[in-house]
């Protein structure tokens, strides 16, 4: 029941990160914050990603590419331009890198307006933070673990971050239904998305890039939408109007 309960805790609270803060905030600006929780945030995602913490910069260039060039041959991870899922993550990886460690500068429509913390960005980039993280989810699993098995559930915690993009990105762009002609390959792969906290819901995404809610027929439900709805009524972030 222990490694059942952290693992579904780091699950949802890392896809809770990437969907809230590195996707709808950092990429999208679907609401704006306070420098304080905007921090606060920051390091949520720091701490929820752990060993594989995505650069906020990096991941928002990235996505705002996914979406200027969707499911072409310029869309930095398309799965119709790759053979498998494990293609499309390490033709992603090598183009993320390039702009987190500022190897190459994106477009200028992709530039500024996003997060950066770069001491943070530094800390959790580096490959010392990232072994730390890997050895207290092995601890922790050699701690609490009562089966053998329990243990094939450590390297989705090692790459919990990157395996969620992928699941997104695969998914979302060759599996499900469509709202919407967006003149791509997204799909809407889960008409209740608890799992993926909203983000399967590709189609509509791309169609609506800045609607904070996911969802738009009544059987679908964006579970991170109500979230945000009550952070804007504490006045922790103020949601757009689109």
């Amino acid at each position: 029941m222990i490694i059942l309960l952290f693992f579904l805790a780091h699950w949802f609270l890392s896809l809770f990160s990437q969907t809230f803060f590195l996707h709808r905030y950092a990429s999208h600006k679907m609401f704006k914050m306070n420098p304080f929780w905007e921090k606060f945030f920051y390091t949520i995602t720091f701490l929820s990603q752990g060993s594989s913490f995505l650069n906020p910069r990096a991941y928002a260039i990235l996505h705002r590419m996914h979406h200027a060039f969707s499911d072409t041959e310029k869309d930095p991870h398309s799965p119709h331009f790759v053979k498998d899922v494990w293609g499309m993550m390490i033709q992603t990886k090598n183009i993320y890198l390039n702009y987190a460690k500022f190897n190459h500068e994106p477009e200028e429509q992709f530039r500024d307006n996003y997060p950066s913390w770069p001491i943070i960005d530094k800390i959790g980039d580096s490959w010392f933070t990232r072994i730390i993280f890997i050895a207290f989810y092995i601890w922790f699993y050699i701690t609490f673990a009562t089966a053998w098995w329990m243990f094939l559930l450590l390297p989705i915690h090692f790459l919990m971050g990157p395996l969620h993009g992928a699941i997104v990105n695969w998914c979302g762009h060759k599996y499900g239904y469509s709202n919407h002609d967006n003149n791509d390959h997204s799909k809407n792969s889960l008409p209740l998305d608890f799992l993926m906290m909203g983000e399967l819901f590709q189609n509509n995404h791309h169609k609506k890039p800045n609607s904070p809610n996911f969802a738009s027929r009544w059987f679908e439900f964006d579970p991170t939408y109500p979230v945000m709805k009550v952070m804007h009524w504490l006045h922790i972030i103020r949601i757009r109007k689109t």
